[in-house]
């Protein structure tokens, strides 16, 4: 990496488990977690829980708000982090845009294993049912720079491991934890 990673971002369609890992790696680096589903607007909600695909102008202003977030975070925590869907190159650049040295932590995991994990997860507005459309939507962020890409269906501890030794090799002042 050329720059050092300050913050980072785990994404990933729903049901990779970016709230998991992004809490895991929040606990084994002392990191500040921001939960990007808390910041979506009652209309997306709503939109989801009615298995209505978000589209980019519903997503704008959220994305936005959560690199408004990150940013204040970096001033006030020492290593923020944020879990949120980025699906798309134009919402990871938004993101970068906010935050220079943004790094992405993306939790692969195939279509079938995403829907079924979804329709187990009780008590969440994204029904099973948009996953489709989230996959339509993703483009894998496999050529990015400052992106560790991780099989989602390892275990946490595994991933949050991994992904915290990337990051914190990622940044010289972050020194050993």
């Amino acid at each position: 990496m050329d720059i050092p990673t300050t913050a980072l971002v785990i994404m990933g369609v729903s049901g990779c488990g970016k709230s998991c890992v992004g809490e895991s790696i929040a606990q084994r680096v002392g990191g500040f977690l921001i939960e990007g589903d808390q910041f979506h607007p009652p209309a997306n909600i709503e939109k989801m829980r009615a298995g209505i695909p978000l589209t980019d102008a519903d997503r704008a202003d959220w994305l936005a708000r959560l690199g408004e977030e990150l940013a204040a975070a970096l001033n006030t925590h020492g290593r923020p982090l944020l879990t949120c869907s980025a699906l798309k190159r134009t919402y990871r650049e938004r993101l970068r845009q906010a935050v220079p040295g943004l790094g992405f932590v993306f939790l692969e995991l195939t279509p079938e294993e995403a829907a079924k994990r979804v329709a187990n997860r009780p008590g969440h507005f994204m029904p099973a049912s948009l996953i489709d459309s989230q996959f339509a939507t993703l483009e894998p962020p496999h050529d990015e720079a400052a992106t560790l890409v991780l099989d989602a269906t390892l275990p946490v501890e595994t991933l949050s491991q991994r992904a915290a030794q990337w990051w914190l090799g990622s940044n010289p002042r972050f020194g050993q934890t």
